[in-house]
């Protein structure tokens, strides 16, 4: 199915729309901020009032984004942000399959009568929450989909550099600096365009990760030295943080982004997991190689989902009872997957 044959009725719903909201989900990351600043500035420029709402903080090394500083931080303004869902004419649903992902945004999201158009690359959309969908799992990210639907929305009008440098965060940020998440030749054919638009490519990847606070790089060296665990009997690794140690290290939104993948640069390393201790649950981070299902993994133990090879999760169990869980799985994950 072409998904893109509803473009003429998005097109349609913009032109109609007087108060436009992009949300994402909580916990936003570079494919989130990143694809939902590229909306909000296709938006502005074709003179329509938007806004993006997001459900909490993001982190500090995607703030540098022309367009980020506009989003509104639903949980500082919780207030503010019912007002303009409920009052929206359309919700821009992004980087999310299911209004579970946004938090305590839920509720008003479902309840407002705003028409509710999804773009997002997950498995298993929700299809019955939205009214229009523009799904592609095959998309590296949400910000490469992002790039195909402003473009075909407006094919007389060059993406903006603005715009340009936020899907390509987005894109890098997803696939890890391109290196899973992204085998089709459309994915390079989409950031080559991003580059003729005028973006840097070595200043983006300068500005995401390479501007971490030095607080952020002895929470990594605890993570490696002092909570690692290897399991090579089932070419697994996994590291947990308690929340004594993100107050130790004086965390920040964003601070623990990307640490799950160090695991897999373990030689023999398939399957990695991160367990990270939060006031009211355990959240958890899956990656995995090749054809392991970690998404399948996530969503039957672990009340989560996303791809394939990246997903998360939740437990609330404690931090011990949830890794002795995960343990627990392994022989029969490893057995079923085949690895």
């Amino acid at each position: 199915m072409d998904i893109f044959q509803h473009i003429p009725k998005l097109k349609s719903l913009i032109e109609q729309s007087e108060r436009i909201v992009i949300l994402t989900h909580y916990n936003p990351d570079g494919d989130a901020i990143g694809s939902s600043v590229a909306w909000y500035d296709y938006l502005q420029n074709i003179g329509k009032n938007s806004q993006i709402v997001i459900p909490n903080d993001f982190p500090q090394n995607l703030k540098w984004i022309k367009g980020s500083e506009t989003a509104l931080i639903a949980n500082q303004n919780m207030e503010k942000a019912e007002a303009l869902i409920t009052n929206a004419d359309l919700l821009i649903c992004n980087d999310f399959q299911s209004f579970s992902r946004i938090d305590k945004l839920e509720e008003i999201a479902k309840k407002s009568s705003a028409t509710k158009v999804l773009v997002d690359h997950h498995i298993d959309p929700e299809i019955d929450q939205f009214d229009l969908i523009f799904s592609n799992v095959e998309s590296s990210s949400t910000a490469e989909l992002t790039f195909e639907l402003i473009t075909r929305l407006t094919p007389e009008k060059p993406v903006s550099t603005a715009a340009s440098e936020a899907i390509y965060t987005g894109i890098m940020t997803d696939t890890g600096s391109f290196s899973y998440s992204c085998n089709h030749k459309k994915t390079f054919e989409i950031v080559a365009k991003l580059i003729d638009l005028g973006i840097d490519a070595r200043c983006v990847h300068q500005d995401v990760y390479n501007t971490f606070s030095e607080d952020r790089m002895r929470l990594l060296g605890h993570c490696l030295t002092n909570r690692l665990t290897v399991l090579p009997e089932f070419s697994t690794a996994y590291m947990y943080l308690t929340k004594e140690d993100l107050r130790d290290f004086r965390y920040v939104p964003g601070d623990t982004e990307g640490i799950v993948n160090y695991a897999l640069s373990i030689k023999g390393i398939k399957f990695s997991a991160f367990f990270i201790e939060r006031e009211s649950r355990i959240r958890i981070s899956f990656r995995s190689k090749d054809e392991i299902d970690c998404n399948e993994f996530a969503k039957t133990f672990f009340n989560g989902g996303g791809h394939r090879n990246a997903s998360g999760g939740n437990s609330f169990e404690n931090i011990q009872e949830t890794i002795q869980k995960f343990e627990k799985l392994l022989p029969e994950f490893k057995q079923k997957n085949n690895f």
